[in-house]
């Protein structure tokens, strides 16, 4: 096995994602884009495949052009330990407007400061502060 990379299946959206995510993570970047032309099976325009990285961890994802009865769900999250209460709090504003919250910004047994949030993508993404 060479590698195994987090994929994210989006329809239409993939690249207004990938834009949101680098723009809200230092050390992160687009690293390649593929867009579907005239003709082809998906809107032009639109993700064949792209990869990107935050902080080093690397994510595929695509635009699909077949509608499907599944999306996003909670079951799996990105989990991200935050070095300091302004970072998890700008992360909780910023990715929780547009989406919800499933566990508030606040204390708990396991973490000072955590929360489980889904973004407007429908991403899940669990951020905690690092004590």
């Amino acid at each position: 096995m060479q590698k195994i990379t987090t994929f994210l299946m989006f329809e239409g959206k993939a690249e207004e994602a990938m834009n949101y995510y680098t723009s809200l993570f230092e050390d992160s970047e687009i690293t390649s884009i593929s867009r579907y032309g005239a003709n082809e099976a998906g809107k032009e325009g639109t993700v064949i495949q792209a990869t990107f990285s935050i902080k080093g961890q690397e994510f595929m994802c695509i635009d699909s052009y077949v509608k499907h009865e599944f999306s996003f769900t909670p079951s799996i999250s990105l989990y991200v330990t935050c070095d300091t209460e302004e970072e998890i709090d700008r992360l909780f504003e910023s990715l929780s407007q547009g989406g919800g919250v499933l566990m508030p910004l606040e204390a708990y047994p396991f973490s000072k400061k955590f929360c489980w949030i889904v973004d407007k993508f429908g991403v899940s993404w669990q951020l905690t502060l690092l004590s």
